[in-house]
C-alpha cells in the first residue's frame, strides 16, 4: 500500500513525513532546510528519494501546510524564496489527490490529536466540548487559526490574525511602539511576536534604556535572560505579556472557549518564564470581559510534530478542500 505525503513548510524548515492510509501518525520524519532547496518541488524530490518512497512506492495522495496564505493557485512563501504553482507540483509528483493548507491550520487539526502528556498547563479552566478552539503562536511568524468539532470532522478556522496592528496597553508600549514604528511604517503583532520581533524589542528597550545592543540572535537574547542579563530578561517577559494581551484579544475575537493552543517554535523553550510573567494576567485583563476568559484553559503544546498530525488529519477530512 503506497504512503501518503505529508508537510508542515515554514519559512525555515521543511518537515516532511509519510503517513499510512488511514493513519495519521507520521514516521520517516525528516526536517529540511529551506534554503538548501530552489523550490518545493526540489525538496519533496530529495525527500522521497533519502526514504525510498519513489517509483511502485511513490505517494499519489499529498497534503502540505505552508506558512503564508494559500488560497490562490499561486502560493508565494512570506518568509522564504518558494514560490509555485500548485498544479505544476501536482502535475509533476503525479498526485491524485493533493490538498494544500495554512500552517496554522494543519496545527489548529493537529491539536484535537495532541495527548495531555504534550501539554503544559498555563491556565486552568473547562473547556467547553462543542466550541471553538483557538490555536495561536510565535514562530518564524505569528501564527493564528481556529479549530470547530463538527457534526462529522474537524472544521479549521483559517486566519490571518497575525498581521492585526499591535495596541499598546501601557506607556512602555507606547514608547516600544515609537521606536518600531522608526524601523516600520505599520506595527502589527507579528512584528513583535515572532523570532525576528524578540530581537527587534529587545533592541527597542536598549534604544529605550540608551545602551547598546549586545546580541543580535533571539537565541542569543534567550540565553542572555537565563544568564541574568537585565535588558534580555525585561525583553521576554514584555513579549510573554504582550503574547498574552493578543491570546486574549483573539479568544474574545473567536469565541474560543474550547480551549486556548499555544504552538510554535518558542514558547517550549520559554516554559520557565511564564509563570514570572503577566502572560496569563493580561489574557484575563480585559475590563468587562475579563471574567469571560478567566476560565478558559489555555496551554502550551509541546508535541514537536503538530502540523504533521495536522495535515495527516486534512488529508481525508471532508471538510479541508
Amino acid at each position: 500500500m503506497r504512503p501518503a505525503l505529508i508537510g508542515d513548510i515554514g519559512g525555515t524548515n521543511a518537515r516532511l513525513a509519510l503517513v499510512t492510509p488511514g493513519n495519521i501518525t507520521p514516521h520517516d520524519i525528516i526536517n529540511l532546510p529551506c534554503a538548501n532547496y530552489p523550490g518545493v518541488i526540489e525538496a519533496i524530490q530529495d525527500y522521497l528519494s533519502r526514504v525510498g518512497a519513489t517509483g511502485d512506492n511513490a505517494p499519489r495522495e499529498a497534503c502540505l501546510a505552508f506558512a503564508c496564505p494559500v488560497h490562490a493557485e499561486r502560493v508565494k512563501m512570506t518568509n522564504n524564496h518558494w514560490d509555485f504553482l500548485k498544479s505544476e507540483v501536482r502535475e509533476t509528483l503525479n498526485l491524485s489527490l493533493f490538498k494544500i493548507v495554512n500552517d496554522f491550520t494543519a496545527q489548529a487539526l493537529g491539536v484535537p490529536h495532541v495527548t495531555a502528556d504534550d501539554l503544559v498547563e498555563v491556565q486552568p479552566g473547562e473547556g467547553q466540548a462543542h466550541s471553538t478552539r483557538l490555536v495561536i503562536g510565535p514562530g518564524t511568524g505569528l501564527g493564528v487559526a481556529g479549530v470547530f468539532p463538527g457534526q462529522h470532522a474537524w472544521i479549521p478556522l483559517s486566519t490571518e490574525g497575525g498581521h492585526v496592528t499591535f495596541a499598546p496597553t501601557d506607556d512602555t508600549e507606547r514608547a516600544l511602539l515609537d521606536v518600531f514604528l522608526q524601523r516600520h511604517k505599520r506595527v502589527s503583532v507579528e512584528r513583535i511576536l515572532c523570532g525576528q520581533g524578540l530581537l527587534e524589542l529587545y533592541q527597542a528597550h536598549c534604544t529605550l534604556n540608551d545602551q547598546a545592543p549586545r546580541y543580535t540572535t533571539p537565541a542569543e537574547v534567550t540565553q542572555a535572560a537565563n544568564d541574568g542579563d537585565s535588558t534580555a530578561a525585561t525583553t521576554l517577559l514584555r513579549f510573554l505579556k504582550i503574547l498574552g494581551d493578543v491570546c486574549g484579544d483573539a479568544t474574545l475575537t473567536m469565541g474560543a472557549r474550547g480551549g486556548v493552543y499555544l504552538c510554535g517554535g518558542i514558547l517550549p523553550r520559554l516554559l520557565d518564564w511564564l509563570p514570572k510573567s503577566q502572560m496569563r494576567d493580561s489574557f484575563v485583563n480585559k475590563g468587562r470581559m475579563g471574567a469571560y476568559n478567566a476560565d478558559i484553559p489555555v496551554w502550551v503544546v509541546t508535541h514537536p510534530w503538530t502540523g504533521l498530525l495536522g495535515a495527516a488529519e486534512a488529508l481525508h477530512n471532508e471538510e479541508v478542500f
